[in-house]
């Protein structure tokens, strides 16, 4: 029973990154065009999400000023979501919905992205950070599921949506991870050509 439902997480986990292949390329490439421009001209990411997104935000600044699968100058990103004392002073003194938003406020600037990630699109305090980086002239790049939520209706045309057609957080999580993967190596692939793919 338990093997059953075991191999049923990993058959979902498959469907789902099968019909996301053909609905998210396009988006990602986008993605990885925004973001290699940024990086390019001397401008750096921005990541944000709250519990699993946190995660998935310090992992990707963790490929992208260390190294993903190649090795490569440092490329500049950095996660909102890591530094504790900024986090709680502005909880406590502000609102737990402006951390990430003052954060974007203090370092961003134009021409920088946003990497805003939120499996429902809803959480406050990234729709925050999205409506922050706007005001200073910052592409953003969204990660979402379930339609996007309210994150959907605030991006404009120059910004990317990369929208999971999946309702299940666990799902959109793990398409979230992968495709922050992709645009990774889309990166480094722009940057230093081609490479056959690893086995």
């Amino acid at each position: 029973m338990l093997e059953t439902r075991i191999q049923q997480h990993f058959i979902d986990s498959a469907d789902l990154k099968y019909q996301s292949a053909q609905a998210l390329s396009k988006p990602i490439s986008a993605a990885v065009s925004a973001i290699l421009a940024c990086v390019t001209s001397g401008g750096k990411v921005l990541a944000c999400g709250n519990g699993g997104s946190a995660a998935d935000a310090q992992h990707f600044a963790a490929e992208f000023v260390g190294r993903f699968e190649r090795e490569r100058p440092e490329l500049a990103a950095v996660a909102l979501t890591t530094d504790s004392s900024i986090i709680t002073a502005i909880a406590n003194d502000y609102q737990f919905n402006a951390i990430f938003s003052k954060q974007v406020r203090a370092l961003g600037q134009p021409g920088d992205v946003l990497l805003a990630i939120s499996t429902s699109g809803n959480s406050a305090n990234v729709i925050a950070a999205v409506e922050a980086a706007h005001e200073r002239e910052m592409t953003v790049v969204a990660l979402t599921g379930r339609q996007g939520g309210r994150m959907a209706d605030l991006l404009r045309e120059t910004d990317v949506h990369i929208c999971v057609p999946s309702d299940r957080t666990a799902r959109i999580q793990e398409v979230h991870l992968l495709s922050l993967h992709c645009i990774c190596d889309g990166v480094d692939t722009q940057l230093l050509g081609e490479q056959e793919s690893p086995t």
